[in-house]
């Protein structure tokens, strides 16, 4: 789940549940665009071309937040 406290734009997430109206399926990865509110974020999902397929208000609770080693 993701907490508002822990995202912030252009973070790294991926979907914990399918989304089938936007096509989008579990563990899809797409970056955090804009915060609505508490409950509601925009994510884009783009190809490997950078080309974005989809661009939809997702559940903050369907979402989790990706950590790489770096950080």
């Amino acid at each position: 789940m993701l907490k508002d406290s822990m995202s912030k734009t252009l973070e790294t997430v991926a979907l914990l549940t399918d989304l089938p109206p936007a096509g989008l399926a579990r563990g899809q990865v797409g970056t955090l665009v804009e915060s609505f509110d508490d409950k509601t974020a925009l994510v884009e999902f783009s190809d490997d071309d950078g080309r974005a397929y989809a661009i939809v208000p997702c559940p903050r609770a369907d979402l989790v937040s990706l950590r790489f080693a770096s950080e």
